[in-house]
């Protein structure tokens, strides 16, 4: 979208000329207006000026009513309207990292730009908190019903689904039935999904609950885990390590890949160095304990239909099976020439 067409700085200028200059001066240290940016705490400008937290805050409420009641504040009425359409088009509600970086790359810009939004009276913002990051609005229906549609959102996934974004998208949209059809775009609604901390998504572009190990993976193992979902299929643990370093900038050693993957219930080895999830239904154990799970299931079976189910569940040779079957401490063949388990 289109930048904004006014310069922040020189509007910014020009509404602190309505303040005196200890007031002028408590605003550009607050709010980072000078030189180098960088915003000061109440306790720092208080030694400053060798007065309390507490005053310096009033002085900062102070300056602001001061430059909403001034001539100045009235003659740059256009930019304000222009900056609340800007948020309109950004989706109404907008997380506030992503608004100012919209507008300006340089921290020195954005300040002014912050400091025109607090000064703005059409402008709100409601502070980060446990559920949502920073954020401001230009309509508090809208809102209500966004952060409500994020919270039912949150609740309705369980706790380590994952979902292709256009899935997401979709389940959000039923929560945002309310809104005005000009909001329900991918664009707005992403940047709507971006302001919750409870939902996020994975470096795949796959998202669920925050706090699931699929979202915000932890280790080797949860990467493993993303990589091999995504592949769909079997995989060779050196493609793993691979793919990890590939995808989420993580080192990943070969052999510690290898490992990690031994350790984890979620993976089943279905060949040499071939790995699946054992979500996907596959038997684990070695070959003689797949070949018991299936007649333990089945009953007994003949050769060929153990070798076809078998290589359903196992990358091997079809001589490794038949070896398996061979061992009667384990397997017994009937007078029809079928197999069942000796015990």
């Amino acid at each position: 979208m289109n930048s904004i067409t006014f310069k922040p700085k020189q509007v910014v200028k020009r509404l602190l000329t309505a303040l005196p200059p200890r007031a002028k001066d408590v605003i550009i240290g607050r709010y980072g207006l000078g030189e180098d940016a960088h915003k000061m705490t109440l306790e720092s400008i208080g030694k400053t000026y060798k007065i309390t937290r507490e005053r310096v805050r009033q002085i900062e409420s102070y300056a602001i009513n001061v430059i909403r009641k001034s001539e100045f504040y009235k003659k740059e009425q256009g930019i304000f309207d222009e900056l609340e359409q800007y948020i309109v088009k950004m989706g109404g509600i907008v997380p506030e990292v992503e608004l100012l970086a919209s507008i300006a790359k340089d921290k020195s810009t954005q300040n002014y730009i912050h400091f025109l939004l607090v000064i703005g009276e059409s402008f709100k913002k409601d502070k980060e908190d446990d559920e949502f990051q920073h954020r401001w609005n230009v309509d508090e229906k809208l809102s209500v019903n966004v952060h409500d549609a994020l919270k039912k959102l949150y609740k309705g996934l369980k706790d380590d689904e994952i979902l292709p974004e256009g899935e997401m998208i979709t389940a959000f949209l039923e929560h945002v039935k309310e809104v005005n059809e000009e909001y329900k775009k991918e664009e707005i609604l992403k940047r709507w999904l971006s302001m919750s901390k409870l939902i996020d998504k994975n470096p795949l572009g796959e998202w669920g609950r925050a706090e699931s190990t699929s979202i915000r993976a932890k280790g080797i193992r949860d990467y493993a885990y993303l990589v091999i979902r995504k592949h769909g299929s079997p995989i060779h643990f050196r493609e793993v390590a691979k793919a990890i370093t590939r995808v989420f900038g993580k080192k990943a050693h070969v052999a510690t890949t290898h490992n990690e993957l031994i350790k984890d219930s979620r993976f089943v080895l279905v060949g040499r160095g071939l790995y699946a999830l054992s979500e996907w239904g596959y038997l684990t154990g070695i070959v003689r304990d797949v070949i018991k799970g299936i007649l333990e299931k089945h009953g007994p079976l003949s050769k060929k239909d153990i070798i076809d189910r078998v290589l359903k569940e196992r990358y091997v040779k079809e001589n490794t099976i038949l070896v398996n079957l061979q061992n009667t401490k384990h397997f017994k063949k009937d007078k029809e020439g079928r197999y069942a388990t000796s015990k």
